[in-house]
């Protein structure tokens, strides 16, 4: 019998994503245009047709859905297989798979519980569909070996302490033959000695929390290979993110925030899309069958 590691959170795992606390407090006021920009998602939009983005709250709703999607697609999700959403936020994509597939056996996994229950309240099983949202730490999966058929984690890698030890926890947990899914931004090879340059203390915990954007493509193959994943996909959206920035500053306009690093940060990761120094990518990994 497989051996079930880590069943709860460390006492260490700490849950530092300041503006996951501003986003939750201005769901709670009933703000209408962060409950609609964000209350099912919480990550970057993709638009096929960027040119064509209006910007409205509707448009950047449907841009939201559509990148789980795609990053379902990488997945090779179908019909009857057990899914495992790793930093779940408030269930997007579970309730996207729920909504388009059957016989689906889904789990969300989270440290923050603030996050899951809301999920919980949002996100309910659909046909012969089932849904559970866990506590847990995506580097120590509390899950048997070869217990799912995809793993995903939509915009969250860059959070995560050790991107080898979340590989090495996802190829655990697949099947052979399964698929690990993500989405994150990447930078330009000569970037990266640049973004691990020590910063004050003071910027450490920002308003995206603790975020790691070092990894290279180069160094996704090289952890790939470490870990005996196969690499199939690879997708540059970073053109089809592009809105989403407009939309966050029209967005700020209705729904401030308080904290001062918000509209820098932002700031500094669009700049950087532009300038192609960080590129928003779509990566799928395949796990060799037997």
């Amino acid at each position: 019998m497989n051996e079930v590691p880590n069943q709860n959170p460390s006492t260490n795992d700490k849950v530092e994503l300041p503006y996951f606390d501003d986003l939750l407090a201005l769901l709670k006021e009933g703000n209408a245009a962060v409950e609609q920009s964000f209350g099912r998602h919480v990550h970057w939009g993709f638009w096929g047709q960027p040119k064509l983005a209006d910007l409205t709250a509707a448009d950047f709703e449907q841009a939201t859905e559509n990148l789980s999607k795609q990053v379902c697609l990488a997945g090779g999700i179908k019909n009857g297989q057990r899914v495992l959403d790793v930093g779940c936020g408030f269930g997007g994509t579970v309730a996207v798979i729920n909504e388009h597939y059957t016989g689906m056996e889904l789990v969300g996994l989270n440290l923050d519980e603030r996050q899951l229950a809301r999920a919980r309240d949002i996100v309910l099983p659909l046909a012969d569909n089932t849904i559970q949202f866990q506590q847990g730490n995506a580097c120590a999966l509390p899950y048997p070996d070869q217990s799912f058929d995809v793993v995903l984690a939509v915009e969250c890698i860059f959070h995560f302490p050790d991107r080898g030890q979340f590989f090495r926890e996802a190829y655990r947990v697949l099947k052979p033959g399964g698929f690990l899914a993500l989405s994150d931004f990447i930078p330009t090879a000569w970037v990266v000695p640049i973004a691990k340059i020590k910063l004050p203390a003071v910027f450490s915990l920002g308003f995206y929390g603790h975020c790691n954007m070092q990894c290279s493509i180069k160094q996704y193959w090289q952890l790939a290979e470490q870990t005996h994943f196969d690499l199939q996909v690879i997708r540059d959206i970073t053109a089809n993110t592009l809105p989403t920035y407009p939309y966050l500053r029209q967005l700020a306009k209705k729904a401030p925030v308080a904290n001062k690093l918000a509209v820098l940060e932002t700031t500094v990761i669009e700049l950087s899309s532009r300038l192609r120094l960080i590129n928003y990518h779509i990566l799928g990994f395949q796990k060799p069958g037997n």
